[in-house]
This record gives C-alpha cells, sequence and structure tokens, in this order.
C-alpha cells in the first residue's frame, strides 16, 4: 500500500493487508478514518466536532425539526444527541423551542452566531471537499455519492 507520514513526521511503511485490500467494509472504514481525520483537524480550531457541525449544516438546512428527528437523520443516539446539543447551545450556536402542539417534543433552531460558525466551517470543509474532488478525478466524485447512496439505502 506504500508509505504514510506519521506523527511526528516519521515515514512507516504500510503493512501489507493482503485480502484486506479487496475488503469494501475494510476500505470504507479506512477511506471514512482517513477523511474524518481531516475533517476533525479543520473544524477543531472552530471548537466543532464533525457531529455538531453537522447538526448545523442540518438546522440551517431545515429549521425547526425535532430533536428526534435530528437525532435519527445523523444516526446519533438519543442520549448522546441531547450531550451534543447541550454543548451547542451551551455556546449559543443552536436553541431549543416548545414544539407548539406537542410539550414534551422541541423545535432546533441554528442562533446567528451558530449560522456564523457554521458559514466558517463550510469554507474549511469546502478546500478538503475540493482536495478529495482532485483524488478522485474527473466523474469521481458523483460516482462515489451514487455508490455510497446506494449502500445507505438497503
Amino acid at each position: 500500500m506504500g508509505s504514510e507520514a506519521g506523527k511526528g513526521g516519521t515515514v512507516a511503511k504500510a503493512a501489507d493487508v493482503g485480502p484486506l485490500a479487496a475488503n469494501v467494509r475494510y476500505l470504507l472504514r479506512r477511506a471514512q478514518l482517513a477523511v474524518f481525520d481531516e475533517l476533525i483537524q479543520a473544524l477543531a480550531p472552530l471548537g466543532l466536532r464533525p457531529a455538531q457541525y453537522g447538526v448545523l449544516i442540518l438546522l440551517k438546512h431545515a429549521p425547526g425539526l425535532k430533536q428526534t428527528d435530528v437525532a435519527g437523520a445523523l444516526g446519533i443516539q438519543r442520549a448522546n444527541f441531547v450531550v451534543l446539543f447541550d454543548e451547542l447551545e451551551r455556546r449559543g450556536l443552536a436553541r431549543r423551542d416548545p414544539m407548539p402542539n406537542d410539550r414534551r417534543s422541541y423545535a432546533l433552531y441554528l442562533t446567528a452566531a451558530g449560522d456564523e460558525v457554521r458559514e466558517r466551517a463550510a469554507k474549511r470543509e469546502a478546500a478538503l471537499e475540493a482536495s478529495l474532488d482532485a483524488k478522485l478525478g474527473p466523474g469521481g466524485r458523483q460516482q462515489l455519492l451514487d455508490l455510497l447512496g446506494r449502500l445507505v439505502a438497503s
């Protein structure tokens, strides 16, 4: 698989993974780790984690969603989502409002401060997406999205 830069700038030869090199689950996981590591590093100066950024994006796209809908859309367990959202709310990036017809549920909204942080994060993510597009080559992005969409839908 070639060489990779390790921590401290040293170069370590990647292990021969044998049959794992043709294993879709293995390669998907490795790809996910690689792209998320880049995103984690890009969002860190803004004090965001990828899941928090996902919440901000979703609330910009569809304000007023219920907590359960946002958590479900992002694949976050309810208890974990409450802690995640509490942090966004504490920082003034998002807010909960009681649902008019269901006092047990809350509608979630992005605040002006949250939208500003989301915009700054989006600029950082756009640079990562451009780099990824270059790696995938012409048509590669759409092909990958189509294939991943099939896996998610099944």
